[in-house]
């Protein structure tokens, strides 16, 4: 949850924000501090390729790789996925080896990881090439030094913004060759797979705008709104999100905390059919207007403040998001969803379905509630 009231940045993201501004040394240059450091990480993806849930365990204490004299950097990342980069070329800061696997840090990427703290959209796919060699990015994930140690994931034990720590990159590459400290390398974006997630992470924010108004009328007192002036259900109920290929499945909580907040849970389950076909016209009508969305950013790192922007007819929405999304709701025939409530658990799910051109050429579909790729 961000500090502006909006949920879908993680909280330390936007928090940290100005501190990036505020007094930490070689901001604007590449420094560093000549120390080998110690190694503990708890990867996105334990084993296999892409992206799975968070879950087990990889503390451990790694060994540097090649050049140990190499310095750490000191300064976040620069990322350029913001504006739909998918490729570039880039120096290699650090490499740091286990038995299975390579970590490299370079000093920008094109690359999105997927953020620990709300792991809402999963990391990019893609490869790094090398001299003549190619190898794949099987994971890419959010990491952090002091330039004594280096942890990855949510192992990281700081907050952004913490004096004296980094926050980098970390692309994971599977065992066998790797770059050098100091080579130049070029990184590559599965460009298909990241539209598929920037589909999926657009049209769950409008869905959720969408959600808002068609639940609107069941709020029986005054709580914080959304960027179009109605209550804001998806901020005060959310639990999870999950951006999947062209779609999302976000669950909400519906429990004494938000009936004493002010909202009406009586007949919801039997309301369900009308309150979805007002929330599915509602979408009809704002992909019909061909929003533009952008994300606009306060800075070219990875902890400096990013906003998803769409100018939808009612006004214009602004979200801190830390993910990547089209650029206009022209990209998107239709944008669907489909909710379902466990009174006794207190639940409510929406998934939300983006339909493509190309997509749809392609037969893709929304994987089931519950599943992950």
């Amino acid at each position: 949850m961000s500090l502006s009231g909006e949920r879908r940045f993680p909280e330390p993201a936007v928090r940290f924000c100005s501190s990036a501004h505020s007094g930490r040394r070689g901001r604007g240059r590449q420094c560093a501090v000549r120390v080998a450091p110690s190694f503990v990480s708890n990867l996105s993806t334990p084993v296999g390729t892409g992206w799975q849930e968070p879950g087990a365990d990889f503390s451990r204490r790694l060994r540097r790789h090649q050049n140990d004299g190499m310095p750490m950097p000191v300064d976040d990342s620069l990322v350029r996925y913001p504006d739909g980069t998918t490729r570039c070329r880039a120096a290699v800061l650090a490499v740091t080896v286990s038995d299975d696997r390579t970590f490299v840090l370079t000093d920008q990427t094109p690359f999105h990881p997927i953020d620990p703290r709300w792991p809402d959209q999963g990391a990019d796919r893609g490869a790094l090439a090398f001299g003549d060699n190619s190898a794949p990015v099987i994971d890419c994930v959010i990491g952090a030094t002091d330039g004594e140690q280096f942890f990855v994931g949510d192992a990281v034990p700081v907050r952004r913004g913490e004096p004296g720590w980094s926050f980098v990159v970390v692309h994971v590459l599977p065992a066998g060759p790797s770059p050098r400290e100091g080579d130049s390398v070029e990184l590559a974006v599965d460009g298909e797979y990241r539209l598929q997630l920037s589909a999926g992470h657009t049209g769950c924010h409008v869905a959720s705008l969408a959600l808002n108004a068609s639940l609107a009328d069941r709020w029986r007192k005054t709580v914080q709104s959304d960027g179009l002036g109605r209550p804001n259900f998806d901020q005060l109920a959310i639990v999870s999100s999950t951006i999947i290929p062209d779609g999302a499945i976000d669950t909400y909580r519906i429990g004494k905390s938000l009936r004493k907040k002010g909202f009406d849970v009586d007949g919801l389950g039997l309301a369900l059919p009308d309150i979805t076909a007002a929330a599915n016209a509602v979408l009809a009508g704002w992909v019909g207007s061909a929003a533009t969305v952008e994300v606009q950013v306060s800075g070219p790192r990875l902890t400096d403040l990013r906003e998803w922007v769409c100018a939808l007819p009612e006004g214009t929405v602004r979200i801190p998001c830390g993910g990547t999304h089209v650029h206009s709701l022209s990209e998107v025939e239709a944008i669907r969803i489909g909710l379902t409530f466990n009174e006794a658990a207190g639940e409510l799910v929406m998934t939300t379905s983006v339909d493509r051109p190309d997509a749809l050429a392609a037969g893709a579909r929304l994987l089931p509630a519950g599943q992950s790729r």
